[in-house]
């Protein structure tokens, strides 16, 4: 009995230690973030950050040398992820204004209109970011360091990404790109609007496939003439907060690690006080690709002392051991976090909301009806005519354009005519009213007949998806009711029973950030179909999804495809033989996303003689609109197309992928 009695003493001794203790702590923590210079608006950044950073331990700096930084609650550190992109609009967060890509900003030549654009995506983006912040979301792209814009020099087409940049020439770049700066950044004195971030520095523009392992040697005029005038004068005149670093090495030594780009050229000869980002991966790449280091330690630690002061990717954990090993000190470290909390402070994460002058921008600018005008007017500042050239017999050249309204039928040739992500691009945001080139022509001519024809897919095996349709899913094997079972769950693990049960005629859903369950919260619900897929033709079909975050597809009680990632939605498929009028069994699985919720049931159908079709076309029209030229399908970054053509270029890159894996 007395043993039970000295044993419930201790425990409660324990307890109340323990619970004197974290009560203590709080305490004391409370006690820290209230005295503490740091959340004083009145005195300096420089003195606030230097407060800050005497304050964390050598484990919680490197913690926010990362892309994915962590809270650290003991000194009121919100977690930030310094993701966010914003090329043409604010992207990969659901509903924004889709301005056009950057090749046709550049090719409007209008620098006033630039400012207005990046302005309005400014807007939109604060007020993405306030409303993330109401609802405690901290994930990535939800934040304000945005890495746009991309003023590389568009020079070799095999790179894929000329889209993304303002084209060839490095004045035109220079201007445009400053522009841009400038109204993403904001005109306040004490705060900035958002961090914009030019990119990739430097001489970045070569194969794709190549972008980890290829080294740029170029002459010195070609370095100071072309490849660096462009991000100077971001520095100079648009005073960029913030730059990232190359994949590539030039002349020897990786861009992520370069002293004379980083150091000499950046800081002493342009007085660039701002940070630098890795891109993703470029730091593993020193030690993996480029064997400037012997591990990730070592190059951790050359990539910071040349000036690289945070990393998108896994590597920079490793600076603890580099600082044990001797390789770095904790004050070098230092000198970066100071850089990263001044951006952070001067974009008022650590002042009350009501002194911060942006954090008053509401959600009701996004896509809003003012930004969808200055976007169409974009659109059309953008098109480049280079010859008005006309038919013998319509009198020859000069007088096609424009055309007559009351032209009696009109044929719309290719596969880009009616294909929405040919008019996204990448890095893109969804518009709440898309139009194509086809949807555009048909609405600005209601009373002319429109014939449109494909006339081929975009190239041999990249397939052309379109939503199934309700007249191809049943809900059973009797086909005897359209549309598919649906089971809607108040989690993302399919966890009990459905709290919704109901038939949808197809899977074509964008819920953007709300919830299709008013009783449960966007980005904490699931989704399964299931039921059954008539073809009704016989042939090779390509049957997947489109989505957002994860999803999977089922084919006849067979794993078809699965998705996961926190990037972009992603179309998943495989092509299939099937025969008209049969009935596969067939079911999704959808968890929704952090951002935002959108999934399609999408298939290609088969389309024999799509060349007879469009000539067939063309002989019942007055006038031929071709819709010609590339897609993301094709062009895009470090994609594998199994295309004819572009096989042979990739192929560096798929030996490239496999040897990493050795090492």
């Amino acid at each position: 009995m007395k043993i039970k009695l000295i044993i419930s003493l201790v425990l409660v001794f324990i307890i109340v230690h323990v619970f004197s203790t974290s009560t203590s702590l709080i305490a004391q923590t409370k006690s820290e973030q209230q005295t503490a210079k740091y959340l004083d608006p009145k005195i300096s950044i420089e003195e606030r950050v230097d407060d800050l950073i005497s304050r964390m331990t050598l484990e919680e700096k490197i913690s926010q040398m990362v892309h994915t930084a962590p809270a650290i609650e003991r000194l009121g550190i919100p977690a930030y992820n310094w993701w966010n992109e914003c090329l043409h609009g604010v992207a990969r967060n659901g509903l924004a204004t889709v301005f056009p890509q950057a090749i046709g900003l550049a090719s409007t030549w209008d620098k006033n209109l630039m400012r207005q654009i990046s302005n309005a995506i400014s807007d939109e983006a604060r007020a993405k970011y306030n409303d993330a912040i109401k609802r405690n979301k901290h994930e990535i792209y939800q934040g304000l360091t945005f890495w746009s814009p991309n003023i590389n020099i568009f020079r070799d087409p095999r790179w894929g990404r000329g889209m993304e940049t303002y084209g060839e020439d490095p004045f035109l770049t220079g201007q445009m790109g400053n522009e841009f700066i400038r109204g993403l950044q904001g005109n306040d004195p004490n705060y900035l609007k958002v961090v914009a971030t030019a990119k990739h520095f430097a001489v970045h523009s070569g194969p794709e496939q190549d972008r980890h392992i290829f080294n740029a040697q170029i002459s010195e005029y070609d370095l100071r003439e072309t490849y660096l005038p462009a991000f100077r004068t971001s520095v100079q005149d648009a005073k960029v907060q913030s730059l990232m670093c190359a994949y590539n090495s030039f002349r020897g030594n990786a861009c992520c690690s370069n002293d004379p780009l980083l150091d000499k050229i950046l800081r002493e000869e342009w007085g660039f006080n701002g940070y630098v980002v890795s891109d993703c991966g470029a730091i593993s790449d020193i030690y993996q690709n480029h064997k400037e280091a012997k591990n990730a330690a070592e190059a951790s630690a050359f990539a910071v002392k040349a000036g690289t002061d945070l990393e998108c990717g896994r590597t920079y954990p490793n600076l603890l051991q580099a600082v044990q090993q001797g390789l770095i000190k904790e004050s070098e470290l230092d000198i970066s976090l100071r850089r990263l909390f001044k951006a952070r402070f001067k974009l008022g994460m650590f002042d009350p909301p009501e002194i911060v002058p942006y954090s008053k921008i509401k959600m009701d600018v996004v896509d809003s009806k003012e930004n969808q005008n200055l976007a169409l007017k974009t659109a059309r500042e953008s098109i480049v005519l280079l010859k008005n050239v006309g038919h013998p017999a319509i009198g020859g050249e000069n007088n096609l354009l424009p055309l007559k309204k009351d032209i009696k039928t009109i044929a719309v040739i290719g596969p880009n005519a009616d294909d929405v992500d040919v008019i996204y691009g990448n890095y893109n945001g969804f518009s709440s009213h898309p139009i194509t080139p086809l949807k555009g022509i048909q609405k600005k001519l209601p009373d002319t007949k429109v014939i449109y024809a494909r006339g081929c897919d975009i190239a041999e095996n990249i397939p052309s998806f379109e939503v199934i349709p309700p007249s191809m899913l049943f809900t059973s094997a009797d086909k005897k009711q359209n549309g598919l079972n649906a089971e809607y769950f108040d989690n993302r693990e399919f966890k009990g029973d459905p709290v919704l049960s109901k038939v949808d005629k197809n899977i074509d859903f964008n819920w953007w950030d709300t919830s299709p369950l008013k009783e449960s919260m966007q980005s904490n619900f699931s989704v399964r179909w299931s039921g059954y897929f008539v073809p009704d033709k016989s042939g090779r079909y390509a049957v997947g999804g489109y989505g957002m975050d994860a999803f999977q597809i089922y084919f006849e009680d067979t794993l078809l495809v699965k998705y996961s990632g926190v990037h972009v939605p992603w179309k998943a498929y495989k092509f299939l033989e099937l025969e008209s009028g049969k009935a596969y069994k067939i079911k999704l699985e959808y968890r929704d996303s952090q951002r935002f919720s959108l999934i399609q049931l999408v298939c290609s159908v088969p389309k024999e003689n799509l060349e007879e079709r469009a000539i067939d076309a063309v002989k019942k029209s007055d006038v031929v609109i071709m819709m010609m030229g590339l897609s993301p399908g094709l062009e895009g970054e470090e994609m594998e197309v199994d295309v004819k053509g572009f096989k042979e270029a990739i192929e560096p890159l798929l030996i490239y992928r496999k040897l990493k894996k050795h090492y």
